[in-house]
């Protein structure tokens, strides 16, 4: 049996002590701040950033580059004959694509897996084919699982100031001045890794109704009958995090729900104050 090696990046909220313990490798996914390159908990904090956020700091996400990430493939196939490495959504960054040309170099060695997803569901995706090793699938088995279940997850999330969506060039400069003055609150949806408006509402409380409701309609439906994990997160303030856990764990109490911070290159995006939940098959 060959000894397969798993990969994966930041942005799938994954932090060093959790992949460590997993025996996972985790691909750090760059940021900058006024120019310069930083690495979540490097060489900058989860709360330094959102400091740097408050100022009024311009902050960018980045990729590795290819030294980095074929560095840390070779240090791993020292240990390992094979390779699965787990990035965040081709849909969503050029990342997964420049993997996979990396990877032709490696004759088979790497497989690189776009299933579609990224923060929890990339997350969950990880869990799942270390469960697949463990079970003794071959790499390729555990690639063609990946990519087989890569639909079989949904994120919805609301934010909570729209100037970070404006920069990204989700929304037009006139909809976030109308949205902020009348309290907007767009909810967002991850299919596929696309990231799409699913509603728009008015406040935040209507924004976590239409997510609570949402997540029962895909179990409802879509999902009927399909042993899910349930997972939220949230960006900047831990209390925040609590607060939405436990109103999600009351709502579904048939699931033990935990929450993670959304890692900083995914807060670039959408600022402080996001909270989301995530539905994934169980395997």
């Amino acid at each position: 049996m060959q000894k397969i090696g798993i990969i994966t990046d930041t942005n799938s909220g994954m932090t060093a002590r959790e992949a460590e313990e997993l025996g996972v490798l985790l691909m750090p996914m760059p940021f900058t701040v006024n120019g310069r390159n930083y690495i979540e908990n490097v060489n900058m904090s989860y709360s330094e950033f959102f400091e740097c956020l408050a100022g009024g700091a311009a902050v960018a996400t980045s990729q590795p580059s290819p030294e980095d990430v074929t560095s840390c493939w070779d240090a791993a196939l020292k240990d390992f004959e094979r390779l699965i490495y787990i990035p965040m959504s081709s849909a969503l960054s050029s990342s997964c694509q420049s993997a996979k040309l990396f990877a032709e170099d490696y004759d088979g060695r790497v497989l690189v897996a776009d299933n579609h997803r990224i923060s929890i569901s990339q997350k969950q995706s990880v869990l799942d084919a270390l469960k697949w090793r463990e079970e003794g699938l071959s790499a390729e088995a555990i690639l063609k699982n990946l990519m087989d279940t890569s639909m079989e997850a949904s994120i919805y999330l609301t934010v909570s100031d729209l100037k970070y969506l404006k920069k990204g060039g989700r929304i037009t400069p006139s909809v976030a001045a109308i949205g902020t003055v009348l309290n907007i609150k767009p909810v967002l949806q991850i299919q596929g890794g696309k990231l799409d408006t699913y509603r728009k509402v008015r406040g935040l409380h209507a924004a976590q109704s239409t997510m609570l409701e949402a997540i029962q309609k895909d179990l409802d439906a879509r999902f009927s009958g399909v042993p899910m994990v349930l997972r939220t997160a949230y960006t900047g303030d831990e209390a925040i995090g609590r607060v939405w856990n436990a109103q999600v764990q009351e709502r579904f109490p048939q699931f033990e729900v935990t929450g993670d911070p959304l890692p900083i290159s995914i807060a670039c995006h959408v600022g402080p104050g996001v909270i989301a939940l995530g539905l994934m098959k169980k395997i």
